[in-house]
């Protein structure tokens, strides 16, 4: 009868793979090494990317928003911003909301620190003052 290979991993193949990998790592790492750091820097600028998609803001202004609250200080911002073209027409209004604004950012900032139930509650609140700011303001600006 003839004897069947074994296909499994045997200690003695082990062995020589370790033997083998002895030999050509060393000259392995150098070459690889770089090709690795590229697809490293790649794949977190992919994810930057993403992350500023998702928040609707430019990738370069990715580090002022992070955190559990992000998604809530970058709409706070875009919100502040959006309130410009009424400053003209309606400064009392567009004063008052943006130091609105500062209270709900300042909650954000602030909510960062509590523990996960607080902070979610707290996100929630701020969230749904947020909202009934953006429809006054679409409201003032005569979106329906």
């Amino acid at each position: 009868m003839a004897r069947k290979a074994k296909a499994g991993f045997t200690p003695s193949r082990a062995k020589s793979l370790v033997g083998v990998a002895k030999v050509v790592a060393p000259a392995l790492i150098p070459v690889l090494a770089p090709v690795i750091a590229r697809g490293a820097g790649v794949l977190s600028e992919q994810y930057d990317r993403y992350r500023a998609r998702r928040l609707g803001i430019d990738v370069a202004d990715i580090g002022k928003y992070s955190g559990y609250g992000a998604r809530l200080h970058a709409r706070i911002v875009g919100f502040s911003e959006s309130m410009e073209t009424l400053r003209a027409t309606d400064s009392d209004w567009v004063s008052k909301t943006e130091a609105r604004l500062a209270q709900l950012l300042a909650a954000v900032r602030a909510s960062e620190r509590m523990p996960t139930a607080r902070r979610k509650a707290a996100h929630r609140a701020v969230g749904t003052d947020l909202e009934m700011l953006e429809q006054e303001l679409l409201r003032r600006l005569n979106v329906r």
